[in-house]
């Protein structure tokens, strides 16, 4: 127990995050979506210590608002990942291709709500993410959806027809969500990070957190922020570098540095 009567130095970490963010004004959902929906954007991803989330939260501007739905201002969240066999989607990103795409049935826990989506390249690397609400079981894609997804990547000229999608990885984590109304850009803080493979097979970086902008190509001022912090972009992707770490016979040359800083049991046993 530390000095202060908490278990861990991860518990007192997430408890002054929690009274950073408890202090902050509310936005509702209605309101966000309405001022910052921002489905196409430039996204800057960041994955730092949960150590210094107090200090990036705290220097954010006066006005920075927190999503709030009923009192609650962190929420859980799945997303279930779709490739095909031969991992066209892992492989587009992991080999820089300008046609690439992510499928996942993404569920917000807290609530039960199911959302199909579809992520592709827009332009000048602008990320476009698209979606549908979902009903069925997440462990397949139903009819409706596969229609979707195949209408969406064919309108990014990708053809999908001959192509079948299977699930490949699974995503938890809890969700903090912050409108910066200067840039009306949005920042979202990911804790509890788990991923799972299809067999069971599960790693969990709760000392770790990602930190992801979602603005325009100028940035916002909690990109400045985290600059001067010494915090970089960094190219981790909940699916790219989550699959990178569990499947050492996948090529991970994209995401080496994420995992060399950040998972660094995931490299043993690969080759130097």
């Amino acid at each position: 127990m530390t000095a202060l009567g908490f278990e861990s130095e991860s518990e007192f970490e997430s408890d002054s995050v929690g009274r950073v963010v408890g202090a902050l004004p509310a936005i509702g959902l209605d309101e966000l979506v309405a001022q910052a929906s921002l489905l196409t954007r430039l996204d800057r991803k960041y994955m730092l210590p949960v150590a210094d989330l107090p200090l990036v939260l705290g220097g954010l501007d006066e006005d920075t608002r927190v999503l709030d739905v009923d009192g609650a201002r962190e929420f859980a969240y799945r997303s279930v990942y779709f490739d095909t066999p031969e991992m066209d989607g892992y492989l587009g990103a992991a080999r820089h291709r300008r046609r690439r795409f992510k499928l996942r049935i993404r569920t917000y826990l807290d609530s039960g709500r199911h959302y199909f989506e579809v992520k592709t390249r827009g332009p000048r690397g602008t990320t476009v993410k698209q979606r549908i609400p979902y009903e069925g079981d997440v462990r397949r894609l139903g009819p409706d959806a596969r229609a979707y997804a195949d209408t969406v990547l064919a309108e990014a000229g990708i053809n999908s027809g001959r192509l079948r999608f299977v699930p490949a990885l699974t995503t938890y984590y809890r969700r903090t969500t912050l409108f910066l109304p200067a840039t009306g850009s949005r920042l979202t803080v990911d804790t509890d990070l788990t991923w799972a493979l299809p067999d069971g097979t599960a790693l969990r970086t709760p000392d770790r957190a990602i930190v992801e902008t979602k603005a325009g190509r100028a940035g916002s001022g909690a990109d400045r922020l985290l600059w001067s912090l010494k915090h970089r972009p960094c190219p981790v992707s909940k699916y790219g570098t989550g699959l990178a770490a569990l499947r050492p016979d996948l090529p991970s040359n994209r995401w080496l540095p994420v995992l060399r800083r950040h998972f660094p049991t995931a490299l043993d046993g690969r080759p130097a």
